[in-house]
C-alpha cells in the first residue's frame, strides 16, 4: 500500500501557556502543502522492517514511522508485522512535520490493513502518543490546533495558494527553541481569530500581513541569515513570508505562478532545498 505523507506549514503559531508537566500550550493554524514523502506499507509475518532512500534517516525505534507502527501493533495486539519503505522528499529538522507526517501515514495505512473500523478520533488519540503534530496530520487540510496539538478544529480549506519554500542547509532542535522561548520576553502574538476570519473570506493579503509565529524571533536570533532569506523572497515577488514551526524553513506566498517561478529559480541558486508548491 502506497501513501502520501504531506508536509505542513504554520499560518500562525502562538504559545498561550504551559502545562504542569512543562509542555507548552499552543494555539496555531496548521496547513497541509503539496510536498510529500511516499510511504510503501506491506504486511509481513512479524516484526517491523523499515527502509529509507536517505542514508541519514534512522531506520530503528528513533524513527517516528517505526514508533507509530510499534504503537499500533502493541495497542491492538496485532499478530503480524509490517514493512515500511520511505521515499523522503520533505526536508528533516525543518519545521515542516516530515517525520510526524510519516508517522501519521503509517497509522492510517495500518488501520486500512489491520483494523479498518477504527474511527479518525480513535486514531488521532493514538497519534498523540507518537508526537504532538501527528493528530493533525492524520487528516491534514486547514485546521486550528490547540492544547499541545491534540484539539483540532477543521477550518475552511485554504487551498491552492502558491508557495515557495526554502530550507537552509542546517536544522534546529525544536526542544531547544522552546526552551529558549521561555527565557525571552515576546510581546508579539498573532491574532489567530482574525486570521481564521481571513481564511473564511479567502483574504490572502490580510493573512500575509498578519500571520505570525512566536518561535521565529528565537530561531532568527540564532540564525540571522534567515532574515536575509525572508528579505530576498520579498524582493523576488513574495507577498508575505514566515518561518514554519520551530524552523528553519521559510515559506512565502505568491499571487501568481510566474512570480513564484522567478523566486524559486533565484532562491535555488543559493539553497538546494528550495521547493515550489501549493496549499492543499
Amino acid at each position: 500500500m502506497k501513501l502520501k505523507a504531506y508536509a505542513k506549514i504554520n499560518i500562525s503559531l502562538d504559545i498561550v501557556g504551559t502545562r504542569d508537566d512543562g509542555y507548552h500550550l499552543l494555539r496555531m493554524i496548521m496547513q497541509s502543502i503539496d510536498l510529500y514523502d511516499v510511504i510503501d506499507l506491506n504486511k509481513i509475518e512479524n516484526g517491523i522492517e523499515l527502509k529509507c532512500d536517505k542514508k541519514y534517516i534512522p531506520t530503528d525505534s528513533r524513527n517516528i514511522a517505526y514508533k507509530a507502527a510499534k504503537l499500533f501493533i502493541d495497542t491492538y495486539k496485532i499478530n503480524k508485522g509490517v514493512s515500511i519503505e520511505i521515499k523522503k522528499n520533505i526536508p528533516t529538522a525543518a519545521g515542516l512535520g516530515g517525520g510526524s507526517s510519516d508517522g501519521a501515514a503509517v497509522l492510517k495505512g495500518m488501520r486500512a490493513i489491520f483494523k479498518p473500523t477504527i474511527s479518525d478520533e480513535e486514531l488521532e488519540n493514538l497519534a498523540l502518543k507518537v508526537g504532538a503534530d501527528v493528530p493533525f496530520l492524520i487528516n491534514g487540510g486547514t485546521a486550528l490546533c490547540e492544547g499541545i496539538g491534540e484539539r483540532i478544529k477543521p477550518l475552511k480549506a485554504f487551498k491552492n495558494k502558491i508557495i515557495v519554500l526554502v530550507k537552509p542547509n542546517f536544522g534546529v532542535s525544536t526542544k531547544q527553541v522552546y526552551k529558549e522561548y521561555d527565557s525571552c520576553n515576546n510581546e508579539l502574538h498573532p491574532n489567530t481569530d482574525e486570521l481564521i476570519l481571513a481564511i473564511e473570506k479567502d483574504n490572502i493579503k490580510f493573512i500575509c500581513e498578519n500571520m505570525g509565529n512566536v518561535l521565529e524571533a528565537v530561531t532568527i536570533k540564532n540564525n540571522p541569515m534567515l532574515e536575509k532569506v525572508k528579505g530576498n523572497m520579498i524582493k523576488f515577488g513574495a507577498i508575505g513570508t514566515m518561518m514554519s514551526g520551530s524552523g528553519p524553513s521559510i515559506f512565502a506566498f505568491f499571487e501568481d505562478s510566474l512570480s513564484a517561478q522567478k523566486c524559486f529559480e533565484k532562491m535555488k541558486e543559493d539553497y538546494s532545498q528550495t521547493f515550489i508548491t501549493r496549499t492543499i
